[in-house]
This record gives C-alpha cells, structure tokens and sequence, in this order.
C-alpha cells in the first residue's frame, strides 16, 4: 500500500521496497531530514508514482516480485527528467548491484544498513541533486545578465560595482570599460582609478593579461576551452581569474567579463592537506590493501578458469567499502560539531519515541546475531526535551550499532530510560566483552579503537564515540561509561528536561 509524507522542502524521495520494515524505516528517517516521501511496496506503484510525483530521488530494491527493481530502472532511465537511483541490495546481489550501476543507477546502499549510512548516501545524492539545479540557475542567469548589459548599463554597473569578487570588463581590443572597487582593492590600484585604459595600465602580471586580451578579442573558439589563470600580487596573498567572451546579437566577440577570486585561505587549507593525510592515511591504507588485494585475487582466479567460491571475497572487499564511507561521514560529521553547524533547528522531541524508532530499526541487525534487542521506558510519563532529533538519532544509533558490534552472538542488549529530577538518563546495556579500564579514558579520542584479541575482527572508524560524544555535549548533556571485561559496557547520556 503506498503512503505519502507530506514534504517541508521542494525535495521528495521514492521509497520502492516489497519489506515494509525497510519502507517504514527510511521513511522515519527521510521525514526527520525534511523530506517529502513516497513510499511503494512493488515495482508497479513505483512507477505509477513517478508518473503522478516529481521525485527528485529514488531509493530501490533490485529483489521484488513482479515488475523488479531492474526492470524499474530501465523505465526510469527512459524519462527526459531522470531522477537518482539509490539501488537497495542484499550481499547475495552484489553482480546485479554493479549492472545496475552500469544501466545508470547513482549509488547503492546494502541491507542492513544502519540510519547513518541512509543518511550518508541521501545526502550525498541531494547535494548532487542542489548542484545540477544551481548550475541550470546560473546558466539561466548568466543569459539574462548578457541580455542586461546591452539594454540597461545603470544597473548592471550598480550590480558590478557593489560586488565582493573582482570583476572588470574589456572591450575587444582590451581596455578596460567597467571595473569595480573589489578588483582595485585586490590588485592593490587607487580607488580613485577610472577605467578607459589598457589592460596592462592597471596590472602588471603578462599572463593575466595575455588571457585577457585573448577573451575579449574572441581567441577562443569554445569558452569551455578558456582556462582558470592563478596568480600572486607582491603582497603574498593568491587571486585566482576566470574569464568569459561577451557576445554580441550576431555571436560575435565584442569583449570580456573578468572576475577576480581571493583564494588565499584555499591555499592555506591546502597546505594543512597533508596534516590531514597523515592523519587518516593509517585507517585508509589498511581497507584499501585488503580491497585491492581480494578482488586481485579474483580477477586472477578467474582469468586462470579456476572455480572459487567469489562471493565471500567480493563482500569483504565491500565491508571495507562501508568502512571508508563512514569514515568519511563521519569526518564530516565532526567537522559540523566542531564549526557549531550541528544538523538542523532544535525543536521539542519526544524522547522515547524517538529511540523507540532507533531500536525498531535496528533489530534486524541484532537478529542476524541471534541478539536479543530491547528498550525498557519508565512507568510515568517521559517529558519532552528540546534538541536537535538528528543529532538524536546520530547519539544513539552509533552507541546501540557499538553495542551489537562489540557483543557475542546470542547476546542481550538493553536501552533503558529513566527520569533524574531535571535530566533524563538513556542507558545503552548490554553483556558484550567489554572494555579493559586502561581504555576507557582513551575511547573518546578521534580514531581511537581497542584492539585485541577479541576486537579485531570488528569494523570501525573510531570516529563514533567521538561523534557521540561532541553531539550529547551540544545539547547540554553529558555521558558516561562503566565496563567490565567479559561481562558487558553501559554507556549512559543525560540530557536535560525541556523548561
């Protein structure tokens, strides 16, 4: 049966899916991030949908009965606006997942997966999504403008002027017609300058002017074809130019816009690339070799005409995949916590109900271990708290997944909630392996992760905590952790009641 969730943005998203555990859950999660859902349990609602509904994106299962997820995906990519494919598979589907791709699908997300990970791949195609309508925008605007400066030259001049990037203007034999107050600041000219002279009067850089004088007298017979042009006044500070030919009712060349950017902070960000390197590159080396060194191994078995049992190796080399992409969610996330962007607007939240979803969406991966998953409320009423619900979900998905990571098969986990006199407890229980007491100072440290006998096996980033941790402080609340190896961990957030 297809269910729609009203959308707060202009954004809506196609959940096609024959488990309704999977729909149920992605549209809890898409909702809180803002967007309009549409959910469809086969293949032929699906496509009913995306006949009635401008779906921006389209989160599929391969594996239907009837019309299946192969076939949806050759009907979308027959339409003149294509939205994204997210294809949803299993490991078993891994082979079907790569044609997919082939036929055109965007990026694929495999079952189970965590809310994070829904979140990480969502984003990822909104953001491509955001950019491929800003680029229409600005192609739109950009033959307005073009329009504008033939006919109404006050205004344009009044737009240009008042500009924070550089711009000047030439006609087709390089002098200069227009420039503004941010392009004399850059380069260091009078404010007083006028224009009228050429090119070379006001900078002294031969390249700069080269390109310039190239631009505005039509050298270029593409604009795709004219390059960015780098450049450092005497000052040390680096500007970067961009030019593009004005055309004429006839198309031909009768001068050129430039505009001038400072990217003197990119530079200096780009230095401390490094730093960054060096710091993640002992997490992404090791992932990186298996990969590369598993999927060699097929390909050679392969090509040798041997029979191997391919599937476990493409799946590990596939677990590695996951483990880069979330480290590098949750590097972004961090940095979001660091800069105080967080996820959205706090607004009141029913805490219980809140983890309630968290749990229901998570017992499919505490079953596959034969894990006993459970949520305990207390017997008054839970008071709202006002916090961000993402950042919510973020707390507590990543410290309930820790849990059944770092617990044996057939072991219990319990979420329990209490009421403290102006806090609320939310305990995450379980009788896993543990943590040694040496280590528990240490667990919240970035890329921090307890390694033994017992841990190796587990995937990780050891950004999680850490993510927990900055998140539950954003929200005025604290966390602790108690342990004891071979009997289990409790980690423990408070959080303060709404007034």
């Amino acid at each position: 049966m297809m269910k729609i969730t009203p959308t707060k943005n202009n954004l809506k998203i196609l959940v096609v899916d024959d488990e309704e555990d999977t729909r149920e859950g992605c549209r809890r999660i898409l909702t809180r991030m803002g967007y309009g859902v549409f959910t469809a349990g086969n293949g032929r609602e699906g496509l009913e949908i995306l006949e009635k509904e401008n779906t921006a994106i389209v989160l599929l299962d391969l594996k239907m009965p009837g019309v299946d997820g192969m076939e949806v995906l050759e009907r979308i990519q027959e339409k003149a606006e294509r939205p994204l494919v997210i294809v949803i598979t299993g490991y078993a589907t891994v082979e079907t997942a790569i044609k997919a791709m082939k036929l055109g699908a965007y990026d694929f997300i495999a079952k189970p997966f965590d809310p994070d990970a829904l979140r990480i791949v969502v984003r990822r195609a909104h953001e491509k999504v955001e950019l491929t309508r800003e680029a229409e925008k600005l192609a739109l605007e950009r033959r307005k403008t073009l329009l504008d400066l033939s006919t109404e030259k006050s205004r344009t001049r009044t737009i240009i002027e008042s500009l924070p990037t550089g711009v000047v203007v030439t006609n087709s034999s390089g002098n200069v017609v227009l420039i503004n107050p941010s392009f004399k600041e850059q380069l260091g000219l009078d404010p007083g300058r006028a224009p009228g002279g050429h090119v070379e009067d006001y900078i002294e850089d031969d390249g700069f002017c080269e390109m310039v004088k190239k631009i505005s007298c039509g050298g270029f017979n593409d604009s795709r074809d004219i390059p960015v042009y780098e450049f450092s006044p005497s000052d040390g500070r680096y500007l970067l130019a961009k030019g593009k030919p004005i055309k004429s009712e006839d198309d031909s060349c009768i001068g050129a816009v430039i505009t001038v950017s400072d990217i003197s902070v990119l530079k200096a960000l780009d230095r401390l690339k490094s730093e960054f390197v060096a710091e993640v590159s002992h997490e992404l080396r090791s992932p990186l070799s298996t990969i590369h060194e598993q999927l060699a191994l097929v390909i050679r078995d392969i090509a040798e005409g041997k029979s191997t049992e391919d599937l476990p190796i493409l799946s590990r080399a596939l677990d590695k995949t996951h483990e880069l992409i979330s480290l590098v969610g949750d590097l972004l996330d961090l940095s979001r916590i660091e800069a105080g962007t967080g996820y959205s607007e706090p607004k009141m939240v029913k805490l219980d109900e809140l983890i309630e979803s968290v749990v229901s969406f998570l017992k499919t991966k505490a079953e596959k271990r034969k894990q006993n998953l459970s949520i305990k409320l207390p017997d008054e009423s839970v008071p709202d708290i006002f916090a961000d619900p993402l950042a919510l979900e973020s707390i507590f998905g990543n410290l309930i997944t820790n849990a059944i990571n770092y617990t044996q098969e057939g072991g219990k986990i319990l979420v329990k909630i209490d009421i403290l006199d102006d806090r609320i407890s939310v305990a995450v229980i379980d009788n896993g392996i543990g943590i040694e007491e040496k280590y528990l100072k240490k667990i919240f440290d970035r890329f921090y992760r307890v390694k033994n006998e017992k841990t190796r096996f587990i995937g990780g980033t050891g950004l999680g905590l850490p993510i927990v941790k900055g998140l539950v402080e954003s929200l005025g609340g604290t966390i602790k952790v108690e342990s004891t190896p071979g009997e289990g961990s409790t980690f423990t957030v408070f959080l303060p009641v709404a007034h």
